[in-house]
């Protein structure tokens, strides 16, 4: 290959990509001069136009042009798999020709214009928005991530269908350290689905299944499901189902721990012989061997603790349910079912906004408790702590979350003080969430910390950490 020929290549290719970065910063069609120059590339190079259009989604393409299939299964330089028995991946072969360099670079800019180009603009039907989640799992492929990496919030694995055929199949690859890229398809999917005619998607049940259950999803279904009846509202529910039991999931694997009660030391072993702890009793009497009679003599036994702390006999949960809390509305619902799962635990739940609403006969079923909230504007966490007061008979065995962003005017510090100077276990969460921010009122965040009950904020792990504390 010559010095003109490379050179050639390289400008090729630099032309491809200053037409795909001008088609994403500007999300619209790329500059005329370099549209013009990719056309007559792929002309050159014998590439379908299609390869161009960013409507055109891949599913399509490799269906059309079955050569251009294995182009689109490749990993990108640098995101190759490891082999079968864990040897060193081999490094994708750079083309050395310009047919080879112009497919390469109109193969990668076909993937990230699919998955954040123009065509996620404008309005969405529910059609346009499962074809671009399959362009992702595409993107997800060349990257080696199993499908749903990029789009995951944090709930846990992944959300999608299933590896697109030939797009990356059974990707083991750990996700990528870009947090920015999960950050920008994350809020580019929230966009889409709130430009969403979702009414009209969730009359259709074939429509509704090739949705992907996602956070953004749920908060447009929760906001909306008072016009939602007959077969609209069954496919909502499945809907909502779907994401609470990938999340649920996640969430007893953290709370596995909580089930198991914690020894105290306090509460003396019974005397009993299948308490006895033959190993260390063994061990303790080792000075009482008599080596003649080969015999152990036995002077002091040690048993097993079997006494346990008891569980808080009640949990009552107060959640905000304003549209910022969402996130917490939607996991907070989760946790209060798995608590209430547990034996001898009462759970009670209550949401509220400027109204209150009673959901401990609903807190077994976390769909349910969901589809009676009402997202809306306004605090009033006063009402709530009332109607919560009467739950509380035995202080000491009375643990109190209360989930909010704390910017609320109303009289409730006085309350929740009063509460825990009682005895009971106050933990105040500014919120749970795993990404994003999230602002909790410095005021209310310092007074707590005056009292003994600093606010938690982040994941939900942190919550179940400090509930497992408490019992």
């Amino acid at each position: 290959m010559t010095a003109g020929d490379t050179e050639l290549m390289q400008r090729a290719r630099q032309g491809l990509y200053w037409r795909l970065m001008s088609a994403l910063f500007e999300q619209g069609d790329a500059a005329p001069n370099l549209e013009t120059l990719a056309r007559e590339l792929a002309k050159t190079s014998d590439l379908p136009t299609e390869l161009l259009d960013p409507k055109v989604t891949v599913d399509v393409l490799v269906h059309r042009f079955p050569k251009l299939k294995p182009e689109f299964s490749r990993p990108l330089p640098g995101f190759e798999l490891p082999g079968p028995d864990g040897e060193a991946p081999q490094r994708a072969e750079t083309p050395t020709d310009l047919k080879g360099t112009v497919q390469r670079a109109l193969v990668v800019s076909k993937l990230l214009l699919n998955a954040f180009g123009p065509n996620t603009q404008g309005s969405v039907t529910a059609q346009q928005y499962g074809a671009w989640a399959r362009d992702v799992e595409w993107l997800e492929g060349a990257l080696g991530l199993p499908p749903g990496s990029l789009r995951q919030s944090g709930s846990g694995g992944g959300h999608g269908s299933g590896p697109p055929s030939g797009g990356g199949g059974e990707a083991t690859r750990p996700p990528i350290g870009d947090e920015e890229l999960k950050a920008g398809l994350a809020t580019l999917e929230a966009d889409m689905i709130h430009r969403m005619d979702l009414r009209e998607v969730l009359k259709d049940p074939v429509l509704c299944e090739r949705l992907t259950p996602s956070m953004a999803l749920l908060e447009q279904i929760l906001w909306d499901k008072g016009n939602l009846s007959g077969p609209a509202l069954q496919n909502a529910k499945r809907l909502i189902a779907r994401y609470v039991d990938e999340l649920s999931k996640v969430l007893k694997l953290q709370m596995r721990q909580v089930t198991s009660r914690v020894h105290d030391n306090r509460v003396p072993p019974r005397r009993i012989f299948r308490n006895l702890d033959m190993k260390r009793t063994v061990w303790k009497n080792l000075t009482n061997w008599d080596p003649k009679e080969r015999r152990l003599y036995v002077d002091r036994l040690f048993f097993r603790r079997t006494g346990k702390k008891s569980l808080p006999t009640k949990l009552i949960i107060i959640v905000d349910q304003s549209g910022s809390m969402t996130s917490a509305m939607v996991q907070t619902t989760i946790l209060a079912s798995i608590f209430a799962a547990l034996p001898k635990v009462i759970v009670h739940l209550f949401a509220f906004d400027t109204r209150v609403i009673d959901l401990t006969p609903y807190v077994h079923d976390p769909v349910e408790t969901l589809l009676r909230t009402k997202l809306g504007g306004g605090n009033d966490m006063r009402l709530a702590l009332d109607l919560a007061a009467p739950c509380i008979d035995s202080p000491q065995n009375t643990a109190v979350v209360v989930i909010s962003d704390f910017y609320d005017w109303s009289d409730f510090f006085s309350v929740l003080r009063q509460w825990k100077e009682s005895g009971c276990h106050l933990i105040p969460v500014g919120s749970l969430h795993t990404t994003g921010y999230f602002s909790v009122n410095p005021e209310y965040s310092a007074k707590f910390k005056a009292i003994g009950a600093p606010v938690l904020s982040g994941s939900p792990k942190k919550l179940i950490e400090q509930i497992k504390k408490v019992m």
